[in-house]
């Protein structure tokens, strides 16, 4: 079965779904998406989405800022396109139905996060992210250009140089989709594709993304030939609930925006130690402090105080969180939070240029599946919901040029071969080969790193990739097959990226290079695609 569409979009968090509104002003639109369209990376985000829009603050602070924390991988130019356009991203999503939480005059009550040095955090309580999903995918179901269908997983990009056999310069048309409800494999045609599948959270152990974060379009987009780059710069957001029931569960940064304090569990606050902005310091050095502290002393977690604020207002401005703990046991407003870090954000991701496109002809790839330049080797808080926005409508600009002058002949579509899979008798090779995967991910290449540390972690990668690389061509594909395959090849990618940086920089800290070498090593991590 094939269906034919002027654009597909692979997600829906709110890089896809807002390129699809933004593309379905000239075109036919297919959104496909693995699980529930909200389940994706945005609908989890608590912080908010940064913006000058305070008349304290300024692009060129913006920019400041986002630099500094990019620890000197930012490039300049994506930054500053990033950083304009962000009123106008805001406008956008405003029209689109957004609510973002006003102060009593009708202006946009502004928050702070770490690496911030003025407010300038849009947010709706501490659920920005789900206010933002429910608002887009209202949009998007009324809009009569886009078709959405959940519970279609990608496979595979479609290429000229692999499934028609056509030689010329690398372009994408389309993808091979799993349609999960009737297990069968779907030929998806498109004058142009977006990736926007979202991050690789679950390569780790530990981490606040959902079970949708596999890493699929970087490793989709390698397979197809396209580059990606700093791959080994993950970051990992230092508060994440501790708590045997608390599942992962985000604690936002925003806390320590609103001036909560980090402390080890005799109650130091120990950020005073590591740097001079204690515990609204960028991502990466508050969770390397709090990991350097947790493995001194021994403890389990270190512990998020808000007990010195007003109760009614941590209450009212943090109202999910303060229920999430309190059904927990943990009463924000009277008893600190324990946290640890976990994994949260991939700061590389396949390689794009200034408008999204990447280096296949007819493929683009928007929001944390992309590799833009603009957060370089660390995100600054609440960059990721802006980047999406932005890139969403320079993309489209360029989908439309470009759809007004393609005439694209394919000729017979190509089919899914499944001959000679059988079903699987044995699915707990997955599971098992998952959760390997994850550990010594989370053991060997997660906040500190030793070249012995990352050999030991690609020989085990090495060997999964053998036994799923045989599962895959044995059995029929599943949605947990299609996971585990792309995930341990964006773990070879991160591995391979970290093996190459012999330095300290960012999110990638190697107790063997414990120092930053700009003369060697200022520059992008990039790896071709197959």
């Amino acid at each position: 079965m094939s269906y034919d569409f002027d654009v597909l979009v692979l997600g829906s968090g709110i890089a896809g779904l807002s390129t699809a509104l933004e593309c379905a002003e000239f075109g036919r639109v297919m959104i496909a998406t693995k699980r529930d369209p909200w389940e994706a990376n945005t609908h989890y985000a608590q912080g908010g989405l940064s913006s000058v829009l305070a008349d304290d603050d300024d692009f060129e602070t913006h920019v400041s800022d986002t630099l500094v924390a990019g620890a000197g991988l930012c490039r300049e130019d994506i930054v500053r396109l990033c950083v304009e356009n962000g009123p106008g991203s805001v406008e956008r999503l405003t029209r689109w139905g957004v609510r973002f939480d006003r102060g009593p005059d009708g202006r946009f009550d502004l928050g702070r996060e770490g690496g911030h040095t003025r407010r300038r955090v849009l947010h709706a309580g501490d659920i920005t992210g789900r206010e933002i999903e429910r608002a887009l995918l209202d949009s998007v179901r009324r809009h009569p250009n886009i078709q959405l269908r959940p519970f279609h997983h990608a496979v595979d990009l479609l290429t000229n140089h692999k499934h028609l056999r056509v030689g010329g310069r690398r372009r994408c048309f389309g993808a091979f989709l799993l349609d999960v409800n009737v297990r069968e494999v779907i030929t998806v045609t498109a004058r142009h594709t977006v990736l926007a599948t979202g991050g690789a959270g679950k390569v780790h152990r530990y981490t606040t993304n959902p079970d949708v974060a596999t890493g699929d379009g970087v490793a989709m987009a390698y397979r197809a030939g396209a580059r990606v780059a700093n791959l080994e710069f993950f970051q990992f957001h230092p508060t994440c609930l501790f708590h045997p029931q608390g599942g992962s569960f985000l604690i936002s940064e925003a806390l320590r925006g609103e001036g909560g304090i980090l402390r080890t569990m005799d109650g130091r606050p120990f950020m005073d130690d590591h740097h001079e902005l204690r515990s609204l310091a960028p991502r990466d050095i508050v969770a390397r402090a709090i990991d350097h502290e947790l493995k001194k002393r021994g403890d389990d977690c270190v512990l998020l105080d808000m007990t010195h604020l007003d109760r009614a207002f941590i209450a009212e401005r943090f109202p999910n969180i303060h229920e999430r703990c309190l059904a927990l046991g943990i009463d924000m407003r009277t008893a600190p939070i324990p946290v640890v870090p976990a994994a949260h954000y991939l700061c590389g991701g396949v390689v794009t240029d200034a408008r999204a496109a990447t280096l296949l002809h007819g493929l683009s790839a928007v929001g944390e599946v992309s590799c833009t330049g603009l957060h370089g080797a660390n995100r600054l808080a609440s960059n990721s919901l802006l980047e999406g926005v932005v890139f969403a409508q320079l993309a489209a600009g360029d989908i439309r040029a470009e759809l007004s002058t393609l005439a694209l002949e394919l000729g017979p579509r190509p089919t899914w071969d499944a001959r000679g899979a059988r079903e699987s008798d044995e699915a707990v090779i997955i599971s098992q080969n998952w959760k390997e995967l994850r550990t010594f991910m989370w053991n060997y290449v997660g906040i500190v790193r030793s070249d012995t540390r990352l050999a030991r972690a690609r020989r085990r990668i090495d060997l999964l990739r053998e036994e799923i690389h045989a599962y895959y061509w044995d059995f029929r594909v599943t949605p947990d097959l299609l996971d585990l395959r792309n995930l341990v090849l964006v773990a070879e990618l991160m591995v391979r990226s970290a093996q190459l940086r012999k330095e300290s920089r960012g999110l990638h800290f190697t107790t063997d290079y414990p120092e930053r070498s700009d003369a060697r090593f200022g520059t992008d991590t990039v790896l071709d695609g197959l």
